[in-house]
């Protein structure tokens, strides 16, 4: 997961405190829409990868991250493929606020780290340390209120059904040792139901739609303008101009309307 390439034991680590608070942006979208790749590119973009984990001013966390530590039973149906892992219940929602709060007080966190393979949760933790801007994706970031109202931001990532099918049959078979036949009984039977119950209405709480993820380049070097204001400006200043309607809530207005779809 990017944001980190230090590991350590579940809870063993201490929290910093630091006076910063960050700038939350959530990214939603279906299931192999590109979101992760989206964030991936606005960090390069940014430069962020060629600056040392502790000095970053974006960080990135992953929804994926926070599913639920299965019981015996309901892990049993995940090897088979019988259990819905789209659905909201599947995810950790307390620790996803727990998280979200530690760092908006500026703290490190430990993130879990989920293993596709077995359904369950590994021994090892990512590290978040404090930043300046979070990008936070996952494809319901935005369906409970509790969590979507930590966003300053929200960007909804709009990929045509068949390019996110072809990726996610790719990606299970290749990563995460699955068949076909497997791969699309439950995207027929869970994701694709999901999305379409869960995932897209949720596209109406979004600020910026960007259609074909990361290949469009003209709406993420929008993204990563507006980005680099709120860093150089600072979280405070950026909102004080939204307030008072000018600056970067022109240019944010701008950029929704040149890239949601006609």
């Amino acid at each position: 997961m990017p944001g980190s390439s230090e590991t350590k034991p579940w809870g063993q680590a201490e929290n910093e405190n630091h006076n910063r608070e960050p700038f939350f942006i959530g990214v939603a979208g279906g299931t192999a829409s590109g979101k992760s790749s989206v964030c991936g590119k606005i960090m390069e973009l940014l430069g962020q990868n060629k600056i040392d984990h502790h000095q970053r001013q974006v960080a990135i966390l992953s929804q994926d991250c926070f599913y639920r530590v299965l019981s015996p039973e309901q892990k049993a149906k995940a090897l088979k493929g019988q259990f819905n892992f789209d659905h909201p219940d599947a995810f950790d929602s307390d620790l996803i606020m727990t998280t979200l709060w530690d760092i908006k007080e500026g703290k490190t966190v430990h993130v879990p780290v989920y293993d596709f393979v077995l359904h369950s949760r590994k021994e090892e933790t990512v590290t978040v340390y404090p930043a300046d801007v979070v990008l936070f994706e996952g494809i319901l970031m935005f369906y409970s209120q509790e969590v979507r109202d930590f966003f300053q931001m929200k960007l909804f990532v709009d990929t045509d059904a068949d390019t996110r099918l072809s990726r996610r049959v790719l990606r299970d078979i290749s990563e995460r040792g699955r068949g076909l036949e497997s791969v699309l009984t439950q995207y027929m039977t869970f994701v694709k139901p999901a999305f379409e119950e869960f995932c897209l209405p949720t596209k109406k709480y979004a600020d910026v739609i960007i259609p074909r993820g990361a290949d469009n380049l003209v709406a993420i070097n929008l993204i990563v303008q507006h980005i680099q204001d709120i860093l150089n400006g600072g979280v405070t200043k950026w909102m004080n101009n939204c307030v008072k309607g000018r600056g970067p809530s022109k240019k944010l207005a701008n950029l929704e309307s040149s890239i949601r779809p006609h």
